[in-house]
């Protein structure tokens, strides 16, 4: 599979380092406090930038933790989570919502509609609400268009999302139970009109069963035996 001179390592989960064709390194909801699929030992390097779906603790677990440490130029994510973070400490907030997009570090981030829920869950029990979740079309220095979809179920206006950005590859979760599974991920790749899919969000504990293969059974019982399925395991490179 190429991906037009990127480089995707992934650390289990929904969690992603995306290194771009213009040297440019961006994380992608960190989890790995608490995430038993992320190599312990990685080192992550620089960070430039760091892009939020939403506000679940596997896959914000280590915003502010990261933040602080990588100091990145952006952290891009929905209004109201950043609102959250930045009262936490986190700087270089860029909130922003649906349909809206923002360059950072020379990369466009555009926030799409994903069907999930939002909330961060404080030590002392209190549930804050932060926001909407959404999906990400992440526009690459080079122009090569990487959809992250975030945690969602399969939704009709995923064709919109299709037709407007027309996404290189897209990342969709399969692991059913919190997010869809390979049936209903297979209808999105069918509505997203995409030759290439990256799974993810499945795997991390029993609740999340669904596999790579499964999608691809679920993708040739719609005749779409055409579609790339690249799958990596944790710490593992897709470039």
């Amino acid at each position: 599979m190429s991906l037009n001179g990127a480089r995707l390592t992934w650390f289990g989960h929904a969690t992603w380092l995306l290194e771009t064709p213009g040297g440019k390194r961006v994380l992608i909801d960190p989890w790995f406090t608490g995430n038993p699929k992320a190599p312990q030992d990685f080192d992550l390097g620089t960070i430039d930038v760091m892009l939020l779906s939403h506000g679940h603790s596997d896959h914000t677990a280590d915003v502010v933790r990261l933040a602080g440490e990588k100091k990145p130029k952006a952290v891009v994510g929905m209004i109201e989570l950043m609102d959250y973070f930045e009262g936490k400490g986190v700087e270089n907030g860029v909130g922003m919502n649906k349909g809206g997009s923002t360059e950072a570090e020379g990369i466009r981030v555009t926030m799409t509609h994903a069907h999930h829920s939002s909330s961060f869950g404080e030590e002392d029990g209190t549930i804050v609400y932060t926001g909407e979740p959404a999906g990400l079309i992440i526009t690459l220095e080079n122009g090569f268009k990487i959809y992250f979809a975030g945690d969602t179920t399969v939704f009709g206006d995923m064709a919109l999302i299709g037709e407007l950005y027309a996404p290189d590859v897209a990342m969709l979760p399969i692991g059913d139970f919190f997010t869809m599974g390979p049936f209903e991920a297979a209808k999105a790749v069918e509505l997203l009109g995409v030759k290439r899919v990256i799974p993810m969000h499945y795997g991390t504990f029993p609740a999340l069963p669904g596999t790579p293969d499964g999608l691809r059974d679920e993708l040739g019982k719609r005749g779409l035996n055409d579609v790339e399925v690249i799958a990596t395991e944790p710490g593992g490179t897709i470039e």
